[in-house]
């Protein structure tokens, strides 16, 4: 299966990957919105991750929100894994075009691709909601710059709001002509470490016009019918075979 893949790699210079919350969970980031994420958010704060993670309740209580996504959503020890670095490798090569991820915390790009559209934005950039100051997540992180959990622009005074895209926000429209593009243009899409249930971004996958559709998640999905190729195993271990056979 993994020599299948692995010939489909070798035959096309137009790839493009789309990935889940799947990729990074081999990095040891939880999903938050698996079985533990839900009992933690519930048990600790009496809502979903969904709520926790809206833009009303963002508005509504702010210092809540803080609490729960620096608790819940960064990482700062995480390393890319195997996928990410096989996916950094196969652009190295020019066959992959683009990564397009509805992951936000920037591994991808720690593990040297470059042409990456992150569909949900990013925990690496915050900025302030009144005067615009960038800041990165060492600054949003550094209690010195907080106002409990708030982190506080220190030019302004104003609130320093994660570049990431929150339940009943839009995505970015950059982000989303570029993901199109990609994904239009491809020859294959590789779809790895995503359920494809959370929509806008897993309506993208519709865009594929290509000769090859392959499928990688631990889990079946809704889409495996319509592949070429369908892998359950861990994404790392299969895209790393998958490459170094090239």
């Amino acid at each position: 299966m993994y020599e299948e893949l692995t010939e489909i790699l070798r035959g096309s210079d137009n790839i493009v990957f789309f990935g889940g919350a799947g990729v990074s969970t081999e990095s040891n980031i939880p999903d938050f919105r698996s079985e533990a994420g839900l009992y933690s958010a519930q048990s600790n704060y009496g809502m979903s991750p969904e709520q926790m993670l809206s833009h009303s309740f963002f508005v509504r209580d702010t210092e809540t929100f803080f609490d729960y996504y620096k608790n819940n959503l960064i990482y700062t020890d995480a390393e890319p894994n195997d996928a990410h670095k096989a996916l950094a490798k196969l652009e190295e090569m020019g066959k992959l075009k683009a990564v397009v991820t509805q992951n936000i915390d920037g591994l991808h790009q720690k593990a040297g691709s470059k042409t990456v559209y992150e569909l949900h934005g990013s925990v690496l950039r915050n900025n302030c909601m009144s005067c615009g100051q960038f800041y990165d997540l060492d600054y949003l992180m550094d209690p010195a710059h907080c106002d409990g959990y708030i982190p506080k622009c220190e030019k302004c005074g104003g609130v320093v709001k994660p570049d990431v895209v929150l339940y009943e926000e839009a995505l970015d429209d950059y982000q989303i002509s570029g993901a199109v593009d990609a994904i239009r243009a491809a020859d294959v899409l590789i779809i790895g470490g995503t359920s494809l249930v959370v929509y806008p971004a897993a309506g993208f996958v519709s865009y594929f016009r290509g000769s090859k559709l392959v499928l990688i998640n631990k889990s079946s999905t809704s889409m495996d019918n319509r592949a070429d190729l369908v892998i359950h195993d861990a994404i790392g271990k299969v895209l790393k075979e998958a490459v170094d056979g090239l």
